[in-house]
């Protein structure tokens, strides 16, 4: 039989006082319980951001790399450039505390850039650190300029290796399936957009005369508003001279008088 306080003892009496000091170790438990819950870490994972850029251009993109142990320091980072859509200019910013280095390959297939075939191209860029790197509880984050973006894709992945300064090695090179789950260690994605400017609505003949009908009626509008405008200072000025004649000529008057 479950021992519930006298329903006819007021709150803050001897029976209530009894039923809540046999239960505040059970609440207590549970709150606890809820506080270890909401303190877990959400789960991260090496990413690029931002997640978009418009097809046929150039980008800054940043690989945030999150530490996401707490007896270890990441100390490399090595990020696999895609081969399928190769990127002619990769150019990273330094990062203090961190050695780049660019890796070039051979292509199997020539591009064009600017006008001119290119048979080879970055193939991976690695970061390794000279100091303590990536501390536990902390992220960084690692600038590089791309492009040409190709203009025939959806997405570009990029496969990276993180490693921490106790040998481990995190392989985020999972690519995600349309519809499915996230994959455990999924591959930064950077997804390519229509190009800047790519829909946007053609102005006809007929919009563009009116358009030129607006230009010149605002043009005469502001033309009648300054003429105004003169006119006004004009008949100003006129105003305050008669005043000020007006003026002398009572004081005038006044002095004739006293005479």
């Amino acid at each position: 039989m479950t021992n519930t306080p006298d329903m006819t003892d007021a709150p803050g009496g001897a029976g209530w006082g009894r039923w809540l000091a046999r239960r505040l170790p059970v609440v207590g438990g549970l709150a606890a319980g809820g506080v270890l819950l909401l303190g877990v870490p959400a789960f991260a994972h090496v990413s690029v951001q931002p997640g978009t850029a418009p097809k046929g251009g150039y980008a800054t993109v940043n690989f945030k790399v999150p530490n996401e142990r707490d007896n270890a320091s990441t100390v490399k980072l090595e990020v696999s450039l895609p081969t399928d859509h190769p990127l002619a200019s990769v150019m990273p910013q330094p990062v203090p505390g961190w050695q780049i280095e660019v890796t070039k390959a051979k292509l199997a297939k020539p591009v064009e850039m600017h006008g001119e075939k290119i048979n080879e191209a970055p193939s991976k860029i690695t970061w390794t650190a000279d100091g303590k790197g990536v501390e536990p509880g902390q992220f960084q984050q690692f600038p590089v300029s791309v492009g040409q973006l190709p203009d025939n894709a959806d997405q570009l992945v990029f496969k990276a290796l993180q490693t921490y300064d106790n040998k481990e090695v995190v392989r985020w090179i999972e690519p995600a399936k349309p519809g499915g789950p996230e994959p455990e260690n999924p591959a930064p994605v950077l997804t390519l957009t229509a190009a800047d400017g790519a829909g946007a609505p053609a102005k006809s003949g007929t919009q563009d005369a009116q358009d030129t009908k607006d230009a010149k009626d605002t043009a005469a509008d502001a033309g009648a508003v300054s003429g105004s405008d003169t006119t006004a200072r004009v008949l100003a000025v006129i105003g305050i001279a008669v005043g000020i004649a007006g003026v002398a000529f009572g004081v005038l008057a006044g002095r004739r008088r006293s005479a």
